[in-house]
């Protein structure tokens, strides 16, 4: 398959990249590491998002050139004229947003680089592989078998973000050996200074994010003899903090910090319903428990969006979790929201909020 992608890369002239929607670290570094890729062969290359940048991820070299979807006739010739599509980081056309209408209609060939599991069957070639750490791990995988010459420093500041970020600066069960030694070989070609990518990506908060932050901590509640934390995002903390979704990246690993916490989770409220964020470690896989509320991602970081408000979403999945972990049940009878739960989240929604 390697060979496969490579012979088609070498044989195609114009290609367009996407990722999901919000996209995260390995998202825009992995769309960015490839792009710098495919020019540096002489290749064209246009990345077109649904959704803008994250703030800490803007320093990126290139990141200035991600467009942002919006429709106009020069991006949808983009996308129908382009020999090649990439789909980077999402293996689903309800992840890349109002950008996956023009890429299923596209005549071009379909390209996945992808490391999530159960892919669609849309696409014409992958170079995907569920024990990867990353998309970021994957396109550097392309490129050394390619011509590792090309790496330079752009390539090799995206990519590093890619990996940095998906592998939770390198602590979760996703790394090995041989991603180290990848890795290394990323930072010499490169001559990368990883304390000053860490501190880019890791570093820089605004005032309203570690406002949000605070609430957020505050609305700790635990479940299942401790062995389960979760968290709560309304939309009035929000509102009041002044923050964004986007300033959350990273919060839930709070909740899996807890001594004895073997899963954790992260309720946030939107207009439609609520978004759930799972994290567990070790052989505590969360998945498949992500997928049956249709959902998905990795063994030890899924997510799901559920069509229900908050205070019912909550009770839901809590209540979920001796299914698909194994946990003593709660006692017969007892509601899994404390008194306490109760009353917080009956305050969050007596605040008035903002319409759109």
């Amino acid at each position: 398959m390697l060979q496969e992608v490579c012979a088609l890369i070498e044989s195609a002239q114009s290609f367009v990249l996407t990722t999901h929607a919000r996209p995260d670290g390995d998202a825009i570094g992995s769309v960015l590491g490839f792009a710098h890729y495919l020019r540096r062969k002489g290749k064209q290359a246009t990345i077109i998002n649904c959704d803008s940048t994250p703030f800490n991820l803007e320093w990126l070299p290139g990141a200035e050139e991600i467009q942002v979807f919006d429709g106009s006739l020069d991006q949808i010739r983009a996308i129908a004229e382009a020999d090649v599509i990439a789909i980077m980081d999402a293996n689903a056309a309800n992840r890349l947003g109002p950008v996956g209408k023009g890429v299923m209609d596209s005549p071009a060939t379909k390209l996945l680089i992808d490391h999530h599991t159960n892919p669609e069957r849309w696409f014409d070639l992958e170079y995907a592989r569920e024990s990867a750490s990353s998309t970021g791990q994957l396109v550097y995988e392309l490129i050394d078998a390619d011509d590792p010459s090309l790496v330079n420093h752009a390539i090799a500041s995206a990519l590093y973000t890619a990996i940095v970020t998906d592998t939770g600066s390198f602590r979760f069960s996703n790394v090995s050996p041989d991603l180290h030694r990848l890795v290394a070989d990323m930072i010499e070609r490169g001559g990368l200074n990883t304390s000053d990518v860490h501190s880019q990506i890791f570093d820089r908060k605004s005032p309203s994010s570690l406002r949000l932050l605070s609430r957020m901590l505050n609305s700790l509640q635990m479940a299942h003899d401790d062995t389960i934390s979760y968290m709560v995002i309304s939309r009035a903390m929000l509102q009041e903090t002044g923050a964004s979704i986007e300033d959350t990246e990273g919060y839930i690993n709070w909740g899996l910090s807890i001594d004895g916490v073997r899963a954790t989770l992260l309720f946030t409220e939107t207009e439609r319903g609520t978004k759930v964020s799972f994290r567990s470690q070790g052989t505590d896989h969360v998945h498949k428990w992500a997928q049956s509320l249709g959902g998905g991602g990795h063994p030890n970081a899924s997510g799901a969006f559920v069509r229900k408000p908050l205070d019912k979403t909550i009770k839901l999945v809590v209540e979920q979790a001796t299914r698909y972990l194994d946990l003593q049940a709660e006692t017969p009878g007892e509601d899994t929201l404390s008194e306490e739960d109760q009353e917080y989240l009956t305050m969050l929604q007596a605040v008035p909020r903002k319409r759109g």
